[in-house]
């Protein structure tokens, strides 16, 4: 009886003692990660969205002047500069000179204008005699024809003359054979090819100055024969620059060329943008990024949210302090701060965004 009685409590013993071990093993199971309020401080949330995929390409180019902004100075003789005191970067007026230049070829203007005002002078003369004699009987009607065709002549070898020295730069209260070149529009020298002294050769076709007013400028981006479907008239773009990395210049591509540069084997893309402030400079290099809004809708997330591990890529999706769970996410493309998804999250749900590494170490770990 005493044996019986002994296995009895032996029995219970052990049911208790399992019961609680199988309690104790319920409430660790059971026990739940909570964010405590330091935590909750140091983390950032954001929400799952849904919109058109945009696909970037970035691009790199080059700020260049505004063609149709752009004058080029041309000299309009062969000659010696005799004062050039305009610099790269001045600002400058219409019709403010550039460059006074001595030439032989303005001289001989001025020389042939001095004949002809003789030669004027002389047919002048020879008209008021000639009109005399006609109006007294002496002279007949055809000389008096004759002297005043001879006239008419000579003031129009004189105004050619005239307007081949204002063509040419040249004043007509100078006569000292030089001439000067002004600056057609308001605006600023952005190229300059001469100083003081230099000669100008009669076979010298290039430019002197290149005047700009940099109100706009263009970009001349280059696309690679693999972007080129991603790449059209009309896209926005986003340009940022090495002077100025932290500032964006946003614009939209105007042109494309149609013919590859048979050296850099890409098509030209040219955004015009406002230069504001005169940032942008010409020769500038710069990076374009094109946005290409598809016709296709996906679930997007910031990509900061993604936590990658084992060749897989999980998000936190917070529903509370208490409430914290693991989602498998599958990728379709990452666009820069945005991350597109076939699977794994649904709109409106919330993700931890900051930190969130810490909290998946937590999560896995209970």
């Amino acid at each position: 009886m005493n044996k019986i009685n002994l296995s009895i409590i032996g029995l219970l013993t052990l049911l208790i003692i399992t019961s609680c071990k199988e309690k104790k093993e319920v409430k660790e199971e059971t026990k739940k990660f909570v964010l405590s309020d330091t935590m909750a401080k140091m983390i950032a949330i954001d929400t799952v969205s849904s919109g058109f995929i945009n696909d970037t390409v970035t691009l790199t180019g080059e700020v260049s002047f505004n063609e149709n902004t752009v004058n080029k100075i041309f000299p309009r003789n062969s000659g010696q500069v005799i004062d050039c005191k305009i610099s790269i970067g001045d600002k400058v007026h219409a019709g403010q000179v550039l460059a006074t230049i001595k030439s032989a070829d303005i001289a001989g203007s001025y020389s042939d204008l001095a004949s002809s005002n003789a030669d004027l002078a002389i047919a002048k003369r020879q008209l008021t005699n000639i009109e005399s004699l006609y109006k007294n009987g002496i002279a007949s009607e055809k000389e008096y024809t004759e002297a005043k065709q001879n006239y008419e002549k000579a003031l129009a070898a004189k105004r050619k003359i005239e307007s081949l020295i204002n063509i040419n730069g040249g004043s007509q209260t100078n006569a000292g054979g030089t001439y000067v070149l002004t600056s057609p529009i308001d605006g600023y020298v952005v190229e300059k090819k001469v100083n003081t002294g230099n000669f100008i050769r009669p076979d010298m076709g290039d430019n002197l100055f290149t005047i700009s007013d940099l109100k706009d400028v263009w970009i001349n981006a280059n696309v690679f024969e693999a972007d080129i479907t991603r790449v059209k008239e009309g896209y926005a773009v986003e340009v940022t620059t090495l002077a100025y990395p932290d500032k964006i210049f946003k614009g939209k591509i105007d042109k494309i060329g149609e013919v590859l540069d048979p050296t850099s084997k890409a098509l030209r893309a040219r955004i015009k943008l406002p230069n504001e402030g005169m940032l942008l400079k010409p020769e500038m290099f710069a990076k374009v990024i094109v946005n290409n809004e598809e016709k296709k809708k996906a679930i997007y997330i910031p990509t900061k949210a993604l936590i990658s591990q084992n060749s897989k890529n999980y998000v936190i999706v917070y529903n509370g302090k208490d409430d914290m769970k693991i989602a498998e996410v599958n990728i379709l493309k990452t666009v820069g701060d945005k991350t597109y998804l076939v699977s794994g999250v649904t709109p409106g749900q919330q993700l931890i965004t900051q930190n969130q590494l810490l909290i998946f170490q937590q999560l896995l770990n209970n």
